[in-house]
């Protein structure tokens, strides 16, 4: 990793540091042109919260929800002033490090573990048997572990399917099940949420 990844990186960092921070959750509602780390699928800021699920049925959330409300990833890089670090400077290696221990160890709502969740997001394949998708990481914005750096661990959700998935690379999916505040390493990123997820349907918009 060079310093190149740097704005990439800190643009994810920055971008939780809004979502912690923020009071309004996202509501669900049909993709973004352009998904960002600051722009995921499943809305944009300052929407109305998503209402509460009826008994037995999953209850839609949005990437917002998983992060926790007190945590501060900015916190680690107050007084940096990353306009003057280079290839050439020692202290922007280390400072890569940092930042990647930071996204890696992004602690999971804990308030979640349990609850049976909808959640809209783009599909990291990690598994395929016969033409069908195994395993996979939900992450939610494009390119996420493909032609970006990974998003923070609480912006990951590690995917087992109960029946394997035709989906491919980057679809835009809805999945549904029981969230596990559970961390995993995988070659794509870490991730520290999990689902066996009863349902992966293709994603259309809000939640039918």
């Amino acid at each position: 990793m060079t310093l190149q990844s740097v704005p990439v990186l800190l643009r994810n960092v920055l971008a939780l540091g809004c979502i912690g921070l923020a009071g309004a959750a996202w509501a669900a509602g049909p993709a973004p042109a352009a998904t960002t780390p600051a722009n995921p699928l499943g809305g944009k800021a300052g929407a109305t919260a998503t209402a509460p699920a009826a008994p037995g049925q999953p209850r839609e959330i949005t990437w917002e929800e998983l992060v926790p409300k007190d945590w501060d990833p900015m916190k680690a890089y107050k007084g940096i002033d990353f306009s003057k670090l280079d290839d050439a400077d020692p202290k922007a290696a280390e400072l890569l490090l940092k930042m990647q221990e930071v996204s890696d160890n992004a602690p999971a709502n804990s308030a979640l573990n349990g609850a049976l969740v909808k959640i809209p997001g783009f599909v990291v394949p990690l598994e395929e048997s016969k033409g069908e998708i195994t395993e996979f990481l939900l992450v939610p914005y494009f390119g996420a572990c493909i032609h970006t750096p990974p998003p923070p661990a609480n912006q990951i959700l590690h995917v087992r399917p109960e029946k394997g998935a035709k989906f491919r690379s980057m679809d835009t999916v809805w999945v549904t099940g029981r969230l596990q505040t559970t961390r995993n390493d995988s070659m794509m990123g870490v991730s520290g949420y999990a689902m066996t997820a009863q349902a992966v349907t293709k994603y259309t918009g809000a939640a039918k």
